[in-house]
């Protein structure tokens, strides 16, 4: 039996309970000063005060001295799509002339663009770039993570990145869940017949991915100029019968009825949601669908942000995520994504740290496990140089994370600093 002990926890801030923090409950989080945890065998056995500890139980523990600094459970993603070929850096140009994100799309660049490189590029060769984001991830304090597929739309390419994802899911540290996001885009070769695409996703691609078990959510990019509401909804239902949990990118760009189209077929997780209104928002809060707020994304296409304060009001639970892509959002810095909650969301501080730990969780499916530091519960947390929240949230720009424990195990350290 393997034991560690995190002791010397100057301030241990955590939310409690495997149940989404929505409306005042987002901001409820339990703070424990002069704390500890002990786990066995990667699951928490004790978490609370240092004093609380029962005498004896850290025997022959390993012990990892937290220095008096904050701990909290480790981050989790819940929205990336890091399985991809290529990048698009040369789009900045464009961007900088003033084209936006559709007019690159329908100019063959963009998603499409990504899709030509990913459908050229091996198993391997996505895998080895995946693995090597996912360390990185791991330095920034994120110990899971959901996956999107999205980049292959043809059914050899899209099952492909998905043989990647699982491969991940079973061997890197990282708990990842995988979404398939056949309908990310209208590939060339169904130029003008996006129906037609539509029943090609329906009829062969959403089949072989039930089939093979590689996914546990099915996403759709419900928008103008690619998938509209009804599309979407046949996608989703489609995948739902099937076994495969919904997801929706909704109202990016323009409302749409993404976000209403997300209460009626019940998914998990409506996303984006940058332009998203009144009347979607109450969709969403009647049925229970989760907010997965992307904002790095709205600054690095210089939009607005989503409506973030007005869902907490609704009771719509908030989940903050990187989006992490090569086009719309290049960065998988998902503490940035929480300075953003603060300064553009104005969300409290506490908000934040529901939004990408148990409302995370719950948004992935994880949320018997992880998400909270509780008895029972996963030993994934993170020691942060830093005394309390406020000043993760206050140092943008600055990596903080101090050490980084998956299953009690240590899987990132800086220098020096364990």
């Amino acid at each position: 039996m393997k034991k560690v002990l995190v002791h010397n926890i100057g301030l241990l801030c955590t939310p409690v309970g495997s149940h989404v923090h929505a409306g005042a409950q987002q901001a409820e989080i339990q703070s424990i000063p002069q704390a500890c945890v002990l786990a066995e065998d990667g699951v928490i056995t004790y978490c609370g005060p240092a004093s609380g500890l029962p005498q004896g139980a850290a025997e022959g523990a390993r012990r990892i001295d937290a220095g008096g600094c904050l701990v909290t459970p480790g981050l989790i993603d819940a929205h990336t799509h890091l399985v991809f070929g290529g990048w698009r850096q040369h789009e900045i140009p464009l961007k900088l002339a003033g084209a936006g994100y559709l007019d690159i799309l329908r100019s063959g660049g963009g998603i499409l663009s990504t899709v030509k490189h990913t459908r050229q590029e091996s198993e391997e060769q996505l895998t080895q770039k995946a693995w090597a984001f996912l360390d990185e991830m791991l330095t920034l304090g994120v110990t899971s993570c959901e996956i999107k597929s999205g980049y292959g739309l043809d059914l050899e390419t899209e099952l492909k990145q998905l043989r990647v994802i699982r491969e991940l899911a079973q061997s890197h540290p990282m708990d990842i869940a995988s979404t398939f996001l056949g309908a990310h885009a209208v590939p060339e070769e169904y130029k003008d017949n996006s129906d037609g695409y539509v029943d090609y996703l329906i009829d062969t691609m959403l089949p072989a991915v039930a089939e093979q078990k590689l996914a546990r959510y099915c996403d759709v990019f419900c928008e103008t100029g690619v998938f509209d509401v009804p599309q979407s909804r046949r996608v989703l239902e489609a995948g739902k019968a099937l076994g495969l949990l919904p997801r929706i990118h909704a109202d990016e760009i323009d409302a749409i009825g993404g976000a209403v189209l997300a209460g009626e077929v019940g998914a998990v997780s409506a996303e984006h949601l940058i332009a998203t209104d009144e009347e979607g928002m109450q969709a969403m809060a009647k049925a229970g669908v989760i907010a997965d707020l992307l904002p790095a994304t709205s600054f690095y296409l210089d939009k607005t942000f989503a409506p973030a304060r007005r869902m907490v009001e609704l009771g719509i639970p908030v989940v903050i995520a990187s989006d992490f892509n090569p086009g719309s959002c290049p960065s998988l810095n998902l503490p940035f994504a929480m300075n953003l909650g603060l300064l553009r969301y104005k969300l409290k501080p506490e908000e934040v740290l529901n939004a990408v730990t148990i409302n995370a969780a719950c948004s992935v499916g994880m949320e018997d496990r992880l998400g909270t530091l509780e008895a029972g519960k996963q030993a994934d947390l993170v020691i942060w140089d830093a005394p309390d929240l406020e000043m993760i949230l206050y140092r943008f720009g600055s990596n903080l994370c101090r050490t980084v424990l998956k299953k009690g195990e240590v899987v990132a350290c800086h220098e020096g600093k364990e």
